[in-house]
């Protein structure tokens, strides 16, 4: 049914459609003619038709007097709140267009924190490379500076000359000990190089110029002390019968043999006219004399035997005898001539 209402009775948003429509019917209008003219090219797709509307701009203009309202229009009218026209639209217009959405600012910083995480993984394991790296390659300079040290070596031992080794010898087994020379009334006092071969002076003065620094450690075993109540004789023993342990007190030959081994020879051995002339009346005893030798745990106690006077190169008095436990004495004889030695040979009896 078409609104036959006059024009000041309808709302500002009908004029607005009523406007849009008679745009729309002038613009298809010119398309004609420009069709008509050969202005415009014809689709051949089939354009759909518009909505029916329930009103045209012609009927509109044509009918001059509206036609009254029922009684329930009447009654109850439309009020402008809640009445609602449609919006026209046409085909020839775009389509509105949504409203932006909003950003999703969480979805964001997710994002930004992946690529951070990432960026970190990389320059950890960036990081590791390097510090591998630089450790093969310390270790490759490391092993390039032990090679050109080893040939630096190599080429100094080259050029360095070599010399004989100096040999060593035990010169109480080719001399007894305790032998010596004084001079200038006792002033002077040193080893009696006469004593020795003359091929082996040479090796055993150069190790008269060097003193032994270091001697065993004394264990429970161990010659500590003599005691000769014959000769009123109170004196430590020292480890070793070099000129050096002689000038300390008793030297005890190193032969491996303590007071408590069985089938050995404890050999000892003093000075008798200087260090305290410790051996000084030593020929003065006589068989079934004593005198014990004491250690940190027991003393050892000895009887005379024997006495005997030798050359200074009878060293078998210092060996073991088979079956027998003994202690030798040993001391220059005779009294500031030193030419000899006296020998005194004893068994121990406890």
């Amino acid at each position: 049914m078409r609104d036959k209402r006059p024009v000041d009775e309808l709302s500002i948003e009908e004029l607005e459609r009523i406007l849009a429509i008679r745009k729309r019917e002038a613009r298809q209008t010119q398309m004609a003619r420009m069709k008509r003219d050969g202005r415009v090219v014809v689709d051949a797709r089939p354009v759909p038709a518009p909505p029916p509307t329930p009103t045209s701009a012609a009927s509109l203009a044509v009918q001059p007097a509206p036609v009254l309202p029922s009684l329930e229009a009447a009654a109850d009218p439309p009020s402008p709140s809640t009445r609602h026209t449609p919006e026209p639209r046409f085909d020839d217009e775009d389509a509105p267009s949504e409203p932006p959405r909003p950003r999703d600012k969480r979805k964001e910083r997710r994002l930004i924190d992946r690529i951070l995480l990432a960026v970190e993984v990389v320059a950890v394991l960036a990081i590791g490379l390097i510090a591998v790296n630089l450790i093969g390659a310390i270790n490759t300079l490391q092993q390039e500076s032990e090679a050109v040290q080893r040939l630096a070596d190599e080429q100094a031992r080259a050029i360095i000359p070599t010399f004989a080794p100096t040999p060593t010898i035990r010169w109480e087994n080719i001399v007894l000990p305790s032998g010596h020379i004084v001079e200038d009334n006792g002033n002077i006092v040193e080893f009696n190089l006469n004593e020795i071969p003359s091929h082996l002076r040479p090796v055993v003065q150069s190790q008269l110029l060097q003193p032994v620094l270091d001697r065993p450690e004394p264990t429970e075993e161990t010659a500590l002390r003599i005691v000769i109540p014959k000769l009123d004789i109170d004196a430590v023993i020292v480890a070793g019968v070099d000129p050096e342990a002689l000038r300390l007190g008793v030297g005890q030959l190193m032969n491996g043999v303590t007071p408590n081994t069985d089938n050995g020879n404890l050999v000892l051995a003093a000075h008798n006219d200087i260090f305290g002339q410790i051996f000084r009346y030593l020929d003065q005893l006589e068989p079934g004399d004593r005198f014990t030798v004491y250690t940190q745990i027991q003393p050892h106690e000895y009887v005379v035997a024997s006495t005997e006077v030798v050359e200074p190169n009878d060293v078998w008095v210092m060996e073991d005898q088979p079956g027998r436990t003994m202690a030798t004495l040993i001391s220059c004889y005779p009294y500031q001539v030193n030419s000899q030695r006296i020998v005194v040979f004893a068994d121990r009896i406890s």
